[in-house]
């Protein structure tokens, strides 16, 4: 059974490949360091149910690419993953149902994996 394609966006390269060395062996981790880039991929790859995202990039922050995307892809499930505490942006995108959860830096990978198999699930 092929794994389900998960995608993580930080513009921290030493991030991604943290997250894909460490995921990648339970789901088909696909990674970008920008929102236009991640955007690009949604377009790409229409069979991601899950999303992960930094809050702070420069460009396109967490919160403007969840915005652009949610709209485009409304099934799709965002996380954020930050190395900052959670902002009353992050609470607010939590309470209007446009974010899943969120989760601080340094990442506990195997919770992570567990909330996003479960989020997973429940589609």
């Amino acid at each position: 059974m092929p794994k389900t394609k998960i995608l993580y966006i930080d513009d921290e390269d030493i991030n991604l490949r943290i997250f894909k060395i460490n995921l990648g062996t339970r789901f088909d981790v696909l990674t970008c360091n920008s929102g236009s880039c991640g955007l690009k991929l949604l377009e790409q790859h229409t069979d991601i149910p899950v999303v992960v995202t930094d809050m702070r990039m420069p460009n396109m922050n967490g919160s403007d690419f969840i915005r652009s995307a949610k709209l485009l892809h409304p099934s799709i499930a965002f996380f954020i993953l930050s190395g900052h505490d959670i902002t009353d942006e992050i609470n607010h995108l939590i309470e209007l149902g446009m974010v899943k959860k969120y989760f601080r830096k340094p990442f506990n990978l195997k919770g992570i994996g567990n909330d996003i198999e479960a989020t997973i699930s429940e589609s």
